[in-house]
């Protein structure tokens, strides 16, 4: 295949191409309630040229059959001679790069069974209707998939990389009269089937937090000091902040670029923000990019001041700034755009009692249910929550909602905890059609002034 990919390269006329090349295998098992709902296993396999003129633009193909490359070659070439774009389109330099990246992983889960992965789906769906009988309803489910990737350009870059996953997630809703109740849980993994074994209490939490909501009541809506938990942080800085920081946002956008200034000041001197693909064995974990640059430590906010973005090698020239391997795409059907990897906030220093400790009245929000972004404006519903009263966890509150401006929200942050942990869970990111592309997030607990609840 590598000589194959090299003759087709070596056949493009245009200024600049690229091949890549995917190969991958599925598998899925879905409990709904008391019936199996999907069980599958998929191998997928195709291939996507780029071909670039720079006075022209970008011209793509993608197939299923890789026996003729040249053809496809020249399609892309020939898309790119029709294309027309306002200015010459430009790369940032990367170092040519020649490797092969293997997976590694304890227990190869391509070589159970599917009758041994369904049973753990209905070990953990069991676990979640067993729980309660307020529990009318159930989803388990389990799924891994394996990618081969080649990746080859003009340039003298040839990558080989392996990507493993293995997810499992629990879905419960509860039921008291007309009160209707739900929660979820999930678990991801890159490092083998085992790691998704141990996983009954993940079953349990989901159960027992959709039958804790039904005896909470509604928050009161108002202005509260909140400390969020590291998943909901975590999801926090990923859509409010993490996709403004997506330079192909930024150079389209004109509002963008005036927010998104380097050296501005976002927050206090405590707060740091970093998105790195480059950290083993994380869920958006990728060597290298989907263009062959390699991962590396973007750090986005240091000391609270607006210090880089994240780039494709066209966006890069564009700004001139350097290539931050943030070019991603969810298959070979796709383009790479710009996409996070592994972002987080930083550890700080404060521990989670000393943080709630001078809190007179205030919420304690957990876990994150959905939330939606413009700009810098943002609301967020916590999964659950707990009110703070004199420095103490008290009663369980659900609906609450969180509503604000990034940039002040991001200013009123006055601790951040001491107890960072990467959320390996399932699911993963949406942007331009290509969903779920997997990402990491992680955060420490951190504290947030004068935050809009919606709410009774």
């Amino acid at each position: 295949m590598r000589d194959r990919i090299q003759e087709a390269l070596k056949h493009s006329r245009a200024d600049y191409t690229e091949i890549r090349i995917e190969e991958k295998e599925t598998t899925r098992v879905v409990f709904r309630g008391r019936e199996l709902e999907t069980a599958n296993a998929n191998i997928d396999k195709g291939g996507i040229v780029r071909c670039l003129i720079r006075n022209k633009g970008w011209g793509v193909a993608t197939f299923n059959n890789l026996d003729d490359l040249l053809t496809k070659v020249d399609q892309a070439y020939q898309c790119a001679l029709v294309a027309s774009v306002p200015e010459p389109v430009e790369l940032a330099e990367v170092e040519p790069v020649q490797q092969v990246v293997t997976a590694q992983m304890g227990r190869d889960f391509r070589d159970v069974s599917l009758a041994e992965k369904k049973a753990v789906a209905e070990r953990y769906n069991q676990i979640v209707l067993g729980f309660s009988d307020k529990i009318i309803d159930s989803q388990a489910a389990y799924s891994d998939s394996f990618s081969r990737i080649i990746l080859a350009n003009s340039e003298g870059t040839y990558i080989e990389q392996e990507k493993p996953a293995v997810v499992v997630g629990a879905f419960a809703i509860a039921r008291d009269g007309d009160n209707v109740q739900q929660a979820h849980e999930s678990f991801a993994s890159t490092q083998g089937f085992e790691y998704v074994l141990d996983k009954d209490e993940l079953a349990r939490k989901a159960a027992q937090k959709a039958v804790e909501l039904l005896s909470a009541k509604p928050v009161k809506a108002g202005v509260y000091p909140v400390v969020i938990d590291q998943m909901l942080a975590g999801v926090f800085i990923h859509e409010a902040f993490g996709h403004l920081s997506e330079a192909d946002f930024v150079y389209e956008n004109p509002k963008a670029r005036e927010m998104m200034t380097l050296g501005r000041r976002f927050g206090k001197g405590i707060l740091n923000v970093f998105d790195d693909g480059s950290i083993p064995n994380l869920r958006g974990t990728t060597l290298y990019d989907d263009e062959g640059t390699p991962a590396r430590r973007n750090w986005l906010i240091r000391d609270g001041v607006l210090v880089g973005r994240l780039h494709s090698r066209q966006t890069a020239a564009k700004m001139g700034e350097p290539a931050s391997g943030n070019a991603r795409a969810i298959n070979y059907r796709f383009a790479p755009i710009v996409r996070m990897t592994n972002t987080a906030i930083d550890n700080g220093t404060t521990s989670f009692e000393d943080m709630i400790k001078d809190i007179e009245l205030g919420i304690y929000a957990c876990d994150a249910y959905g939330g939606q972004t413009q700009l810098e404006n943002f609301s967020f519903s916590s999964g659950y929550a707990y009110m703070i009263r004199k420095g103490q966890i008290a009663e369980m509150v659900k609906d609450v909602i969180l509503a604000g401006n990034l940039f002040t929200t991001l200013d009123n942050i006055d601790a951040i905890g001491n107890d960072f942990k990467w959320l390996n869970t399932g699911g993963g990111c949406g942007k331009g059609n290509q969903y779920p592309l997997p990402v990491g997030m992680g955060a420490p607990h951190i504290r947030i002034q004068n935050v809009v609840i919606g709410g009774e």
